[in-house]
C-alpha cells in the first residue's frame, strides 16, 4: 500500500531494447538498457522534472509510464482508479494460478510468487482458512468486469468482515501492507489500456512531426474526443468543447479549420497541448515540449501549461534538457544517468545542496551572463554504452571523485535529506 497522495509509482521499472544479431554464431542477445531499474512516485497535482543527457532513458521512461512501449520489467501502477474499479483480467489470473493454498507459508519471507498474490488479495491469502475470502475476492472481480453490479456489495461485504476477523492477526498484517489498491498499467491487456488511455496523455517534442498534416486543427483536437465516444462526429457538443480547448490554450477560433502547416513552431505545439488536455486527463508527460520552439515562444507555453496545471488540478512528468526552464516548471526534479534515477529531490534543494557529482557537472554546465565564481566542471569522456554499461556505478568512468567500491558496487538509491536522495558512494 502506497501514500493516497501518489499518482503514478514506477517500481523497478526496465525497458531493453533487442539488437539485431551481427551474425549467425553470435549466441548472446544484446540490448539497449534504456532504463535499467527506475523507482519513482509522482504525486497528485506536483510536476515532476526529468533531465540528463541525450540518451539517457529520459523519453523512453516517459513512453513507459504510458504503456506506449510494453516495459521489459518491473510495475507501473497507477491509483487514478482502485482495481476494484476496473478489475483487469490480471487480477483474476494472478488468483487462478495461485490457487493452491496449501502452499502459502506465512512464517516464510515473500519471494516474487507471494507477493504477486499479495499484491491482490492482501493479507486474506495467509489466513488458516482462506477459502471463502479468495473465492468472494475473485467472484467479485468477475462480477466487475461483466458489469454485474448488482452482486458487488455481497462480495464486498463478505470481505470487508474477513478483514475486520483477521485485524489484529500478525501474518495478515505482514501481507496486507503489500496489497495493491492501484492498477498494474504493465499487466493490461490492450483494450483495458485504451480505457485508461483518456486520463494518461502526452505532449510530444516536435510541434512539426507529431500532427499529421490532412487533418485540420478541429479535427486533430476533436480525434480523441471520437476514438473515446465522448462525442458524436458532427455534433453541437463536439464543436464547443473543440473550441472551449483551443480558448484555453490560446488558440482563436477562426484557426479552427486551418492545417498544421499554416502555423507557426509555438501555435504548432499550442495545438498539441490542447490535443492532449482535450480528453481532460490526470496526467501528462510533457516530452521536450518546448526544446523546438525559442525562448520567447517557451515561455508563453510553460506559462500555459502552468496554468492548464492549475485549473484542471493535473500532475505532468517534464521531461526537458534545460534546467533552468525545469526548475521554473518542477516541484520536484530527478536526474538520469544512463538509465537510472542518480538524484531525486525538491527543485529548490537540487539547486542549493547538490549531492552527485554528475548533477553538480549539469548544474555547472548553465549558461550565466555574470562571471562564475568557480570554473564549469568538465566531465571526462563520453557517455558509456547502454548496451555494455559499466559495471558498479555507471558514472564511474568520468566521475573525479571515483574510487575502487565505485568500480564494484551499485550504490543504492538512498535518502540523505528529507525529501532528498541519491544514488552515489561519496556524494558532495
Amino acid at each position: 500500500m502506497v501514500n493516497e497522495s501518489v499518482l503514478i509509482r514506477a517500481e523497478n521499472l526496465q525497458q531493453y531494447f533487442p539488437l539485431k544479431k551481427s551474425s549467425l554464431f553470435q549466441r548472446e542477445q544484446l540490448y539497449v538498457r534504456a532504463n535499467d531499474g527506475i523507482t519513482l512516485d509522482i504525486r497528485r497535482g506536483e510536476t515532476l522534472g526529468l533531465v540528463g543527457e541525450s540518451g539517457c532513458g529520459k523519453s523512453t521512461f516517459g513512453r513507459v509510464l504510458l504503456q506506449l512501449y510494453r516495459q521489459t520489467g518491473g510495475n507501473t501502477f497507477y491509483y487514478g482508479h482502485n482495481l476494484e474499479e476496473i478489475a483487469p483480467r490480471y487480477a483474476v489470473k494472478i488468483l487462478e494460478r495461485h490457487w493452491n493454498l496449501q502452499e502459502i507459508d506465512p512464517n516464510r519471507e515473500p519471494d516474487s510468487s507471494y507477493l504477486e498474490l499479495a499484491s491482490v488479495a492482501g493479507g486474506i491469502c495467509v489466513m488458516p482458512n482462506p477459502e471463502p475470502g479468495m473465492e468472494a475476492l475473485r467472484e467479485m472481480y468477475r462480477a466487475t468486469a461483466a458489469h454485474r453490479t448488482e452482486e458487488l456489495p455481497k462480495y464486498r461485504q463478505t470481505l470487508e468482515d474477513i478483514r475486520a476477523r483477521c485485524a489484529g492477526n500478525a501474518a495478515f498484517e505482514r501481507f496486507e501492507k503489500f496489497r495493491e489498491t492501484g492498477i498494474d498499467l504493465s499487466k493490461l491487456e490492450p483494450e483495458e489500456m485504451r480505457r485508461l488511455r483518456r486520463e494518461l496523455q502526452m505532449i510530444f517534442q516536435d510541434p512539426y512531426s507529431s500532427l499529421n498534416p490532412r487533418m485540420t486543427v478541429g479535427q486533430i483536437i476533436g480525434e480523441g474526443l471520437l476514438a473515446h465516444g465522448i462525442c458524436r462526429r458532427n455534433s453541437p457538443e463536439l464543436q464547443e468543447m473543440v473550441q472551449q480547448v483551443m480558448e484555453d490554450c490560446g488558440l482563436a477560433p477562426y484557426m479552427l479549420h486551418r492545417y498544421p502547416h499554416q502555423f507557426s513552431g509555438g501555435q504548432r505545439q499550442r495545438v498539441g497541448i490542447a490535443r492532449a488536455l482535450a480528453l481532460r486527463p490526470r496526467f501528462v508527460v510533457c516530452d521536450e515540449a518546448v526544446s523546438a520552439l525559442d525562448v520567447s515562444i517557451q515561455a508563453q507555453i510553460l506559462n500555459l501549461l502552468r496554468e492548464c496545471r492549475e485549473r484542471e488540478h493535473l500532475t505532468y512528468l517534464f521531461i526537458s534538457h534545460d534546467l533552468s526552464v525545469v526548475k521554473y516548471l518542477s516541484d520536484r526534479i530527478g536526474v538520469m544517468y544512463l538509465g537510472n534515477l542518480v538524484e531525486l529531490a525538491p527543485a529548490e534543494d537540487l539547486f542549493s545542496s547538490t549531492h552527485h557529482p554528475y548533477t553538480a557537472a549539469l548544474l555547472s554546465a548553465i549558461p550565466a551572463i555574470e562571471k562564475r565564481k568557480a570554473p564549469a566542471m568538465m566531465l571526462k569522456g563520453d557517455l558509456p554504452s547502454p548496451v555494455r554499461p559499466p559495471s558498479g556505478c555507471k558514472f564511474h568512468p568520468r566521475c573525479p571523485h571515483a574510487t575502487g567500491i565505485c568500480k564494484e558496487v551499485t550504490p543504492s538509491f538512498t535518502e540523505m535529506e528529507p525529501g532528498h536522495f541519491v544514488a552515489c558512494h561519496h556524494p558532495l
